[in-house]
């Protein structure tokens, strides 16, 4: 297959494994990485293996990668975004000058901008300009499971109904399936709210409280993702999908998640400093809890579970207290506002 060139920037776990998907989809890709991180991309590039985030993982032969974002970026027709959000904008603005005029961008990241709170999009629109196609890749997904070759289905919601399916069109492969829609404020949030939501089942399966109780916060959890989307303007459905329902129990019962992990060690009464340090890799949630209550507060949404688990993180509350005050909420009806 001939394509377009891709170039993915952003060289953890989840760049290289979108990186080394497109790859053997027969795509000429180029993976970006920092400087700081020279001695990892060179091993990349010359022995095909990401020794620090996928160890053991043999990476095509026919992906390069660079710590030279002007090469990567040069002659490319797509790029695709997978850095943590805290440094999304940051990346953002250093690739606007060196973007081909007709690459589209599109990015697996799942967060809010920090301290803003602002949705990745809007970031991304306020960097690169009115113009420019994007798009938001996201469902559930593990990154060593898709460096692997093992099936997972995804999704790609975008401003611009072709550049959606380009970028849909390099990821969709034989072990991988790629959908698309245009719902990019509901599918961002779905990315973003699940990780906080993980982390309470995290929470709940470290302190040994049994599977009803599991299933009890993953449902009670999308109900709160619905809500929220739906006061934001998103569409419902698309939190029933891959989006979100699908990511939030992946997130929430896979324990390659890194913020079920941190629920876990919370659970069984590590520090979070402890926690944090064990995991070895950035946990989103750290920073999500807080932007996802701002917007709630925002917009007069009540989210039991999601205040809970920011009152946690912050260290206002044991996950003992937590969980009694969620238990001792008011009796009231499941959905007490249509929303649908």
């Amino acid at each position: 297959m001939t394509g377009p060139k891709v170039a993915v920037l952003g060289a953890g776990s989840w760049g290289t494994a979108l990186a080394a998907l497109i790859a053997r989809n027969g795509f000429p890709t180029v993976l970006w990485g920092w400087e700081r991180d020279a001695e990892n991309i060179a091993a990349i590039d010359g022995r095909g293996e990401n020794a620090r985030y996928l160890p053991g993982i043999a990476l095509p032969r026919e992906l390069r990668a660079t710590t030279d974002m002007a090469a990567a970026l040069a002659d490319a027709g797509l790029v695709l975004v997978a850095v943590p959000s805290h440094a999304f904008a940051q990346t953002l603005e250093a690739l606007a000058p060196l973007r081909p005029a007709d690459a589209g961008v599109s990015w697996a990241t799942k967060g809010f901008e920090p301290g803003s709170g602002r949705f990745l999009h809007e970031v991304a629109t306020e960097v690169l300009g009115p113009d420019v196609p994007l798009a938001v890749v996201t469902g559930p997904s593990f990154a060593k499971e898709v460096a692997a070759g093992l099936p997972t289905a995804l999704t790609v919601h975008g401003s611009d109904p072709a550049f959606a399916e380009q970028v849909a069109q390099v990821l969709h492969g034989p072990d991988f399936r790629a959908y698309t829609g245009d719902d990019m404020c509901g599918a961002e949030l779905g990315g973003a709210m699940k990780n906080v939501l993980a982390v309470a089942t995290g929470v709940a399966d470290g302190m040994e409280l049994g599977l009803n109780a599991r299933a009890g916060l993953i449902t009670r959890g999308l109900n709160e993702m619905l809500r929220l989307n739906v006061a934001l303007g998103g569409r419902p459905e698309t939190l029933i999908g891959l989006a979100g329902l699908g990511d939030l129990v992946l997130t929430s019962t896979g324990d390659l998640s890194r913020n079920r992990r941190l629920g876990l060690a919370l659970g069984r009464g590590q520090s979070i400093e402890e926690a944090v340090r064990e995991i070895g890799q950035v946990v989103e949630s750290l920073q999500t809890a807080d932007e996802v209550m701002r917007l709630a507060d925002r917009h007069g949404i009540e989210l039991p579970i999601a205040s809970a688990v920011r009152d946690v993180l912050r260290g206002e509350i044991t996950p003992a207290q937590g969980l009694e005050r969620l238990m001792a909420r008011e009796r009231k009806a499941e959905y007490p506002v249509k929303l649908f």
